[in-house]
């Protein structure tokens, strides 16, 4: 496609980010000229060809469920936490009451895109039944309102919205933002990775957590202040949906944060997925787990993360480079993903198609390598988990059983945060960062959300 060499505003990254800041934008009257620059595909282009045609991942150049039109929320079961409290860290720049109001515009502009009413966790009365459970088990229950949109509506939506856009915006796809121009302190615009050069006035950088190590390098080569961040290294849970359902009929994805006794680490349950199934996701380089539900069809398990989280200290600062190793050590004795009996995780022996086989739980990953976790995860990690089993096996019985299948590894890569004023504005004017990938949000609404923000901020400036 022809595109102009200038613009009033750039947005690196066509996650949910980058997406809501376009919406935002294009509502002003005066509909600011603006690129949107994504190095993965169309929303109608992208597929897993592992899935279609059992090809190998190795193969792709970008993964197709992490990168294009929708960032990794695209293949994502698409739950929405309506909860300041949940997804992210908007409130270390506004005021709880702003990230609330904030969070139910984003929500309705889901809704009016195709989001369902319907919304879990709304019971005041079940809610409290389900936190005094969990603070006698020394378990602490985050309420949070959830609004499931399923992996299979997920896409229609962002159909909708791409063709909303893209009446107003220039898209480029499959195409790589190599660097951001500075000169004398001042934004000037992008050089494409062909070198092109593309000026703008404005530059919102929102590219993901896919995109959390460009960001990152570029911030760096901008000498720009980076917060350290921790990263959140676990596994995925796999369950009969039923020893579950007590807790996800009423609030759908439970949000439990345990305190172990022996290293007293927080750890924390993500990403429910009831009647779902496990996934795995190709991540330059490295297989990492995660899990899907759907709106229309489903499986007769559940599966969710327990996932710990660690903040590093000096000398050490390179979180994401030690998740990744972890994950590549589970790649090297399993090539790929790795999946474990606990009955055989506990009796210290790893484990094989056979003895899965013989277990109540059918994996939904069927291409996951039985082995031995202990090999992979280190040992502080490994204790946190199994106490939160136990923990968990109390209010949920079934949890810690012997036939529950654990997926190794899952990591969540968060970039080391920039400084950042109220509005998400760099420390250079006219740059803002926002999403996952500038450690701003941590799930589709805040993420969302940190658009808005940028986008108002800039619209103000016009």
């Amino acid at each position: 496609m022809t595109y102009a060499k200038r613009y009033v505003v750039i947005i690196v990254g066509a996650g949910p980010a980058g997406i809501f800041a376009a919406l935002e934008l294009l509502k002003s009257e005066k509909k600011p000229r603006i690129l949107i620059i994504e190095k993965g595909k169309d929303i109608v282009r992208r597929a897993c060809p592992l899935k279609v045609k059992n090809i190998s991942c190795t193969t792709c150049r970008e993964c197709d469920l992490l990168s294009g039109w929708g960032g990794a929320g695209a293949f994502s079961d698409g739950k929405l936490s309506l909860s300041p409290d949940v997804g992210g860290f908007l409130s270390r720049y506004l005021d709880k009451d702003e990230v609330k109001e904030l969070i139910d515009y984003v929500d309705g502009i889901y809704v009016h895109y195709g989001a369902p009413d319907h919304v879990f966790g709304d019971n005041a009365e079940d809610i409290q039944v389900l936190q005094k459970q969990a603070s006698i088990n020394n378990l602490v229950l985050v309420p949070s309102k959830i609004r499931h949109i399923g992996t299979d509506r997920c896409r229609v939506l962002l159909e909708k919205m791409h063709d909303d856009i893209r009446r107003d915006c220039d898209i480029l796809f499959q195409t790589d933002a190599h660097n951001v121009i500075v000169q004398d302190g001042a934004f000037r615009g992008v050089r494409l990775q062909d070198g092109t050069e593309i000026k703008a006035d404005f530059l919102i950088l929102a590219p993901g957590r896919e995109g959390s190590r460009w960001l990152e390098e570029e911030s760096k080569r901008l000498n720009l202040t980076l917060l350290k961040n921790p990263v959140d290294i676990g596994v995925r849970v796999e369950l009969p949906a039923p020893v579950l359902e007590p807790l996800t009929k009423i609030t759908y994805e439970p949000k439990l944060l345990f305190y172990t006794k022996r290293f007293d680490d927080k750890v924390r349950t993500f990403c429910v997925n009831p009647y779902g199934e496990v996934v795995k996701e190709y991540l330059k380089g490295i297989w990492t787990v995660n899990g899907h539900s759907y709106a229309d069809r489903r499986s007769n398990n559940t599966n969710f993360a327990i996932l710990v989280s660690t903040f590093f200290t000096e000398p050490f600062d390179e979180p994401i480079l030690y998740g990744r190793y972890v994950a590549q050590l589970a790649n090297f004795l399993g090539k790929g993903v790795m999946v474990q009996r606990l009955g055989d995780l506990l009796s210290g022996r790893r484990s094989t198609h056979e003895r899965i086989s013989k277990g109540i739980v059918r994996p939904t990953l069927t291409d996951a390598t039985p082995g031995d976790l202990s090999f992979v995860i280190p040992y502080r990690y490994l204790c946190d988990i199994m106490e939160m089993l136990e923990a968990l096996d109390r209010i949920a019985p079934g949890v810690n059983s012997r036939h529950t299948l654990l997926y190794g590894v899952e990591v969540k890569f968060y970039s080391m945060q920039l400084k950042l004023t109220d509005a998400l504005e760099t420390e250079i004017p006219h740059i803002f960062a926002v999403g996952d990938g500038a450690g701003v949000s941590r799930g589709l609404i805040q993420a969302s959300a940190s658009g808005v923000v940028a986008a108002r901020e800039i619209l103000k400036s016009l």
